[in-house]
């Protein structure tokens, strides 16, 4: 299960495994008071994208689009956050103020859609066929 919080919130025992999907380290922020497990720089936006977006929610639908096309090319990160999902909480933890207009937005949906179409396929099901 992943969960999505602010790096600058309190870090609570509910967050699990936190991760934070950022390129570049919270302003202001100290390693201990930011509390992550893991800093995951290579699944966040490539600098030219996290750019040319600059958080503005005109650029969203856009920005979603082209974010997903890169995370299909980080295939090794993404394998990663879904392993630890598999083993309990994790929560994605982000600089950005915006919380409707942020990649941890669009990577958390991303890791949940790869869960249903998963789920679609009966991968990690029983079979039910006789052997």
């Amino acid at each position: 299960m992943f969960h999505l919080k602010r790096v600058y919130e309190e870090p609570s025992a509910k967050d699990g495994y936190r991760i934070l999907v950022e390129r570049l380290w919270p302003r202001g922020l100290s390693k201990e008071r930011a509390a992550v497990d893991l800093w995951l720089k290579d699944v966040a936006p490539s600098p030219e994208l996290r750019k040319w977006f600059n958080h503005d929610p005109a650029k969203w639908k856009d920005f979603q689009r082209r974010y997903r096309a890169e995370l299909r090319e980080k295939k090794d990160a993404l394998k990663l956050l879904k392993q630890k999902g598999k083993r309990g909480a994790v929560t994605l933890v982000y600089a950005a103020h915006d919380e409707e207009h942020n990649g941890a937005l669009v990577l958390k949906k991303h890791l949940e859609r790869g869960k249903k179409r998963a789920r679609k396929r009966g991968v990690g099901r029983a079979s039910s066929c006789p052997r």
